[in-house]
């Protein structure tokens, strides 16, 4: 698995397209709790924890219960967890849940890039 971080607009989707020759249709965008692991690109995993906050779930163990359907994805996530710290209880659990993710999957991951300005960072 690879795991693709970084802020917002700073070019991780792009990244992946260019670099693993992806197309729009390999690619899910994340917007509520299900994840479709058929498609070779997850994209905006911090949509996932947030909607896994609301519903009282952990993203971890949806991972880790998952394991399988994921070791060969290409999965992207919006760095929110740097910065000012929220004032919102629900916010800072969003940030909280975001960051243990990103702890988990940087652990199982082969190749762990942060992006920065369309440029590469390999952190693993």
């Amino acid at each position: 698995m690879i795991l693709i971080i970084g802020g917002a607009y700073q070019g991780k989707l792009d990244y992946a397209k260019a670099t693993f020759a992806l197309n729009d249709k390999d690619i899910f965008t994340c917007t509520d709790t299900y994840i479709d692991f058929s498609k070779p690109c997850i994209d905006h995993l911090e949509e996932f924890t947030l909607a896994c906050v609301h519903s009282d779930m952990d993203p971890v163990e949806y991972f880790k219960t998952h394991q399988e359907n994921w070791q060969n994805s290409i999965l992207i996530c919006q760095d929110i967890f740097c910065g000012v710290v929220p004032l919102g209880a629900d916010m800072r659990a969003w940030r909280r849940a975001t960051g243990r993710l990103c702890q988990y999957l940087s652990g199982q991951a082969q190749q762990v890039s942060r992006i920065f300005c369309g440029l590469e960072q390999r952190l693993k």
